[in-house]
């Protein structure tokens, strides 16, 4: 018997899938993690395996990942699906390096542990605070390389403005009614055009392949 929970019924809402990252490792968040005391300290999340989310009704937003203690070699694909949260653990890991871009889009990260070997990403000048607890290192603070005045500042082009993009991240964003290479280019976006030029090349393309495989299955 089919119960309201699981009625395939035409038009019924579905929760979004919860991120893929939560399940990396098992359990909830460890006890003593800087996310279960995070989770701890508020009354409005839940633990989802490693994640801890905003409680509701549907799946709320992700704050915090507990990846402590996973047996990481590298920092997972699925780590972006995590671009929300506030707090991140990723120490007790065999984790050599922290590429550059592996937290692009963390714009919401305050608190970050990582092994100590390894340093904050963005360097410290990207955090207000950076210290050492045994075999931890604690990034705390994000700050705001747009405006930091300790050598983070990054210069976008004319007509554009700078927005923070992750820890010592940033992007050029267009101001109104710029766009285009270095947001050179006045007016609203030609969408009518962009369209039919993108149109004209994917049909020639298609009738390009179409010919050759043509030709080849004529080809005894």
């Amino acid at each position: 018997m089919l119960g309201s929970r699981g009625c395939p019924c035409a038009g019924a809402a579905q929760a979004p899938r919860p991120p893929q990252v939560c399940g990396l490792c098992p359990g909830p968040p460890r006890n003593g993690s800087i996310v279960a005391r995070f989770c701890e300290s508020r009354h409005d999340t839940e633990s989802d395996g490693r994640c801890c989310r905003e409680r509701g009704p549907t799946t709320g937003q992700l704050l915090g990942l507990d990846l402590s203690n996973c047996s990481l070699h590298s920092v997972p694909p699925g780590l972006a699906e995590a671009s929300t949260a506030m707090v991140l653990d990723l120490t007790e890991n065999p984790l050599t390096t922290l590429p550059s871009g592996s937290f692009l889009g963390f714009i919401h990260l305050q608190n970050l542990t990582v092994p100590l070997t390894l340093q904050c990403p963005g360097g410290s000048d990207a955090w207000r605070n950076v210290t050492v607890d045994r075999s931890s290192r604690l990034c705390q603070g994000q700050r705001n390389p747009c405006n930091s005045s300790v050598g983070l500042a990054w210069p976008c082009p004319e007509n554009s403005v700078c927005a923070p993009d992750g820890p010592g991240l940033v992007q050029c964003l267009c101001d109104s009614p710029f766009h285009g290479y270095k947001c050179l280019r006045e007016g609203p976006f030609p969408m009518l055009l962009f369209g039919g030029i993108l149109g004209t090349v994917t049909v020639s393309l298609s009738l390009l392949l179409w010919g050759t495989q043509r030709r080849k299955a004529k080809t005894p």
